[in-house]
């Protein structure tokens, strides 16, 4: 199955690190004009520029709670985009603690930058293609959106929860215009310092049994994420929309 992104403008929102550099140097390879957008632009420095798949990653500047600022995403893409891939989210540096101990801004800006960025680029990408008659929007979700989270942090697990129920609404909103919109949901992986630091916590003895917790007893990478997305953004996927694939190795839980 041979997929190409010629012609194609991508926002890949979260680009910095891990899975949304994965994403975003993918897509490229596959031809794709990506605007790679965080607010850790200096990691994404190194990887802008034409790259070997003719593609083209430029790095952009965002804060994914703030309508503004995705304005000016749009823009630079050129008014509109192809494809979005919405990556942003994560726990913000924050640990488990007991829920009285939570204070709500807490809660809130987890929240914020997994689920209200999510909704805020699809409502800034989605008049563009509708004009097109055509699109996809991807998020990437988390295992903890379909169980409960290993991080122990009540508002990521909400946040996930959230956005999956998010992507199903908007698949029945936008079907009818041409657009899909799908969400991947990773595995743990440790490809951020908050998620090296939650691998790290953890007792030697769960680290040392996680793989065998996984069917396919391997962790997963990045690329592992990125091929999903791929395939979720492509022509071949134009009949599949609503869905959250779970990117874990096997089983769920």
């Amino acid at each position: 199955m041979l997929i190409r992104f010629d012609g194609r403008t991508v926002i890949v929102a979260g680009a910095a690190r891990g899975i949304g550099q994965a994403i975003t140097r993918s897509l490229a390879n596959d031809g794709a004009r990506v605007v790679a957008c965080d607010l850790l632009v200096d990691d994404l420095v190194p990887i802008a520029g034409r790259v070997d798949g003719a593609g083209e990653i430029i790095a952009a500047k965002v804060d994914v709670t703030d309508e503004a600022s995705i304005a000016d995403i749009v823009r630079e893409a050129g008014g509109g985009a192809d494809i979005l891939v919405y990556v942003a989210g994560g726990v913000r540096g924050q640990k488990p603690r007991p829920l009285e101990d939570v204070p709500a801004d807490d809660f809130a800006g987890i929240v914020d930058v997994n689920l209200k960025g999510a909704f805020l680029f699809a409502k800034a990408v989605t008049p563009g293609m509708k004009r097109k008659g055509s699109g996809r929007i991807v998020t990437i979700s988390s295992r903890a959106g379909l169980a409960t989270s290993l991080t122990g942090i009540q508002s990521y697990a909400a946040a996930k929860h959230g956005q999956i129920g998010l992507v199903k609404q908007l698949a029945q909103e936008l079907g009818p215009f041409g657009i899909t919109v799908n969400s991947v949901a990773p595995g743990f992986m440790a490809t951020s310092p908050d998620y090296e630091r939650q691998w790290n916590d953890w007792a030697p003895a769960f680290r040392e049994n996680f793989v065998n917790t996984i069917a396919m007893r391997r962790m997963g990478a990045p690329q592992d994420i990125a091929d999903a997305v791929t395939f979720l953004a492509s022509d071949h996927a134009s009949w599949i929309t609503g869905q959250t694939i779970a990117v874990t190795g096997g089983p769920l839980v």
